[in-house]
């Protein structure tokens, strides 16, 4: 499946065109990759969202191609959120604790 439908039938991204403009700015990857919106994935697949200022990373764990709105949480399990600083200064003070 394209990573944009992807996106939009787990619920991720509420819009197709969204996750397509989402992609097209580098901030999704597959596997530690970057992605575009017509990469494939499959199941076992681990996705990296940049959200503002974190970072969303989820495993595929199935796909459908139209999945009910309860269903669409079942797609993927969330794997952990990443806070993103802002710039170089505030990365540099983050990892220093």
């Amino acid at each position: 499946m394209r990573l944009d439908k992807f996106l939009k039938v787990s619920r991720l991204i509420k819009r197709r065109t969204l996750a397509k403009d989402v992609c097209d700015q580098s901030r999704v990857e597959i596997n530690d990759r970057p992605a575009k919106a017509s990469s494939n994935v499959k199941i076992g697949d681990t996705l990296s969202i940049r959200f503002g200022q974190k970072r969303v990373i989820v495993k595929i764990e199935d796909i459908k191609e139209n999945p009910r709105k309860e269903e669409a949480a079942s797609l993927y399990s969330l794997v952990g959120e990443i806070p993103v600083p802002r710039d170089e200064k505030e990365e540099d003070d983050y990892l220093k604790g």
